[in-house]
């Protein structure tokens, strides 16, 4: 199935083709057929023709008041049937609707001239057909009608058979965005939303996310399907879907509104675009940004002559290359189509950060290319790249963080120049701490430093106890601290396992950020807090008890150790934790060796 929207100046006679086409009432409201004017958007199908299949058609309002409601019908829709009256001519609304297709983007569509019953569409053909090429549509195929007569009737579904055939096929593994263009309560059946499915699929049972503003991240379960007035388990894009949903998001629900796969969407309220049509300097700074079903307040600032940056009144589920138009409702005038070049765009924060955004966006297509984006980002998520509509690209350096190699390879050097700087202010503490290396690089997550930090070199940085040091990196000790552990040194020399006590210590001016540095320079070995010995003296302690010849207590090991308890105790449990030593009850240890069977 493929979906077409009508366009068109009010009363030159689109629902009355459609109901000849159909034989169904695009007209949904008593009003609307009483005053015989359309107010909302009216949806009918019907088949071709043999082997033509079926066409399912949005009916849009056509009075100059309503182009709101005929945006939010034609937004999400890939073809369109532009309508002109012979007796009426060319009118204000067939340009406003031209200009909207236009700006959509819009290059698939059939020219209907109707009323050829009341005048000769000769004249109006050939004008309207001069208006049309000079859009997106380009030369379309034209026809000539009479719904009231049926003349040229046959015509026209063979024109819209060949339409439907020359529309691209949707992409039906792709991220569900359904725009919801109706939005309205069923006795027994609940919520039901109404829109055209442009790609995916949808199923009875799944999941999707409501996406708009406020609402975001509310979530509610298909509970119902419908296309073409009939029940399905399931449909494929294009379609158009009356959708029954249930769920803690379902009264969060609005026209303009989206249902969307859950996890594959972020909302943007913040967008760079591409405008075509007004200078981007010659733009009011408050229009309406209108794409899919949803028109949403929009602040305008200008970036470079045909870029500008949105603030969006609400976040919408938007993607790069998307299309989209700007209105000024106060002058019933289209401002220009835009193309979506970022959804995730940096401030502009800095003096000069407006035009260096505006010089990168020259760059910038608003075709999805996930290396140009990887490259410009730096550093992203695999799943922030899908989320923004781009393929993922680029190194895989850490669990789904994706990096351009200069860059990473950058972060490498800032992370050696960190580390080095940090040693150089603080010379009793040179180990950086990870979280402050992530502050340094400004990385987004504390386990990129770890990635980082597997990239490099090994003999460029090293790791110890959760802090980072540049290999040739030792504490400078200044003369009085070194002097004290040299004395420790010289007692540690005489006794290896009579650790200094806190008094020798205290005497010796060496506290504990003295002592922490004295252990970063390897000159002693921090057991446990106010504990040192020489380094090397787990080794040492392991052959001494190895040299008992078999299980030891505690008692026994301080004996051999010729140390005190409070020594031995911190010392022993280092050696179980290197597996030096094993416990075999609550009493007894035995050394680890070859012939212990582990």
């Amino acid at each position: 199935m493929h979906v077409v929207a009508t366009a068109g100046h009010v009363d030159h006679g689109k629902s009355t083709l459609l109901r000849a086409l159909t034989g169904m009432e695009p007209d949904r409201w008593e009003e609307e057929r009483r005053r015989g004017l359309t107010l909302d958007l009216g949806f009918v199908w019907g088949p071709l023709g043999p082997g033509g299949g079926s066409l399912a058609f949005v009916d849009v309002p056509g009075h100059e008041k309503l182009v709101g409601n005929m945006l939010a019908g034609v937004g999400p829709v890939p073809a369109v049937l532009l309508v002109v009256a012979a007796d009426q001519g060319w009118q204000p609304q067939s340009e406003e609707h031209l200009a909207i297709v236009d700006a959509l983007g819009v290059r698939d569509g059939l020219l209907v001239v109707t009323r050829s019953d009341l005048a000769d569409p000769g004249p109006v053909l050939r004008e309207a057909q001069g208006r049309v090429a000079e859009s997106s549509l380009g030369r379309v195929e034209a026809v000539s009608v009479s719904a009231v007569s049926g003349e040229g009737m046959g015509a026209l579904r063979a024109a819209l058979v060949r339409l439907a055939a020359a529309l691209p096929d949707a992409d039906r593994e792709a991220d569900v965005r359904l725009w919801a263009d109706r939005v309205f309560t069923v006795r027994g059946r609940g919520t039901v939303v109404t829109g055209t499915l442009g790609g995916g699929r949808l199923r009875v049972g799944e999941r999707l996310d409501v996406a708009d503003g406020a609402a975001a991240g509310a979530t509610v379960r298909v509970r119902g399907l419908q296309c073409l007035g009939e029940e399905r388990a399931e449909a494929e894009a294009v379609a158009r879907v009356a959708v029954d949903v249930h769920g803690a998001g379902e009264g969060r629900i609005r026209r303009g509104g989206a249902l969307v796969t859950p996890g594959r969407w972020a909302g943007a309220d913040l967008v760079d675009v591409r405008l075509r049509g007004d200078e981007a300097g010659a733009l009011p700074r408050r229009l309406v940004l209108h794409v899919g079903a949803a028109a949403v307040p929009v602040g305008v600032r200008p970036l470079g002559r045909d870029t500008v940056r949105l603030s969006l009144g609400r976040s919408l589920p938007l993607r790069v290359g998307d299309r989209a138009l700007l209105r000024d409702p106060g002058l019933h005038r289209i401002a220009g189509g835009v193309t979506v070049l970022d959804v995730r765009p940096p401030r502009l924060a800095r003096r000069g950060a407006a035009a260096a955004r505006a010089v990168e966006l020259e760059g910038m297509s608003g075709v999805p290319d996930g290396a140009d984006e990887v490259r410009r980002r730096g550093l992203v998520r695999g799943d922030d790249l899908l989320a923004m509509g781009v393929p993922v690209a680029g190194v895989e350096v850490a669990d789904g963080w994706f990096a351009d190699p200069a860059h990473w390879a950058g972060l490498g050097k800032q992370l050696e120049a960190a580390v080095a700087a940090h040693a150089e202010r603080h010379p009793l503490d040179p180990g950086l701490s990870t979280e402050a290396a992530r502050r340094a690089l400004g990385l987004p997550e504390r386990g990129l430093v770890g990635a980082l930090l597997g990239a490099r070199d090994a003999r460029s940085l090293r790791q110890r106890e959760g802090r980072l040091y540049g290999e040739a990196e030792r504490p400078r000790l200044p003369a009085g601290v070194r002097e004290a552990v040299e004395a420790v040194r010289r007692d540690l020399a005489a006794a290896p396992f009579r650790a200094p006590e806190a008094g020798r210590l205290a005497e010796l001016g060496l506290r504990k950020r003295e002592l922490a540095a004295a252990c970063a320079a390897e000159a002693l070995w921090k057991v446990a807090d106010g504990i040192v010995l020489l380094p090397g003296a787990d080794v040492r302690a392991a052959e001494v008890l190895a040299g008992l010849g078999g299980p030891f207590t505690l008692s026994e090991a301080r004996q051999a150790l010729d140390t005190s308890r409070r020594v031995a105790v911190p010392l022993l449990e280092c050696l179980d934790r290197q597996g030096r030593t094993e416990r075999l009850d609550d009493v007894r240890r035995r050394c680890r060796t070859a012939g212990s069977g582990r």
